[in-house]
């Protein structure tokens, strides 16, 4: 089940230096996009972070993305920016999977329904980018069974639970 919400497309960068256009050149069945807007919310993405690697460990189809997108003001220092985070990170699929957003915000906020920028926005997308369900702030049990549910729905299987201490 989607909504009639799809993610923009956005030209973003990986911390790798690769151009992609989000979600269009990614190839996955369904996929979660964590969306971020202050360095900040670097803690509040991380707590989902175990789940969705163990998602994706069982679940060949799927893949999931760090999205922080910063306002076009700071494209100027977008090689110091990305690059300091680059060099902080160092993991190879961190860094592919960690895709950078230089622009308008209302660019991916507007079209995705995100009213409040203070905090982590966690989006489960089928393969073409429709939104098929959303949590915002820190990880939950309760919020990631309701995300894993709907990524099965998008995908027409069933997953025995979207809490990863019962995996």
């Amino acid at each position: 089940m989607t909504t009639d919400q799809r993610f923009p497309s956005i030209s973003v960068t990986d911390l790798e230096g690769r151009s992609l256009v989000f979600p269009g050149d990614i190839r996955a069945s369904t996929m979660v996009a964590v969306v971020a807007f202050r360095r900040q919310h670097q803690a509040l993405v991380d707590s989902w972070v175990p789940w969705l690697e163990d998602r994706q460990h069982t679940d060949p189809g799927f893949a999931f993305f760090e999205i922080p997108c910063l306002s076009m003001m700071w494209t100027p220092t977008r090689s110091f920016i990305d690059g300091g985070m680059a060099a902080a990170i160092k993991v190879p699929t961190i860094l592919q999977r960690t895709m950078t957003y230089y622009g308008r915000l209302s660019r991916v906020t507007g079209p995705l329904g995100i009213t409040d920028t203070r905090t982590i926005t966690v989006l489960a997308l089928d393969q073409v980018g429709a939104v098929l369900g959303r949590a915002t702030g820190a990880f939950s049990p309760e919020e990631a069974t309701a995300l894993a549910a709907r990524l099965d729905l998008g995908r027409g299987t069933t997953s025995s639970s979207g809490d990863p201490s019962q995996a």
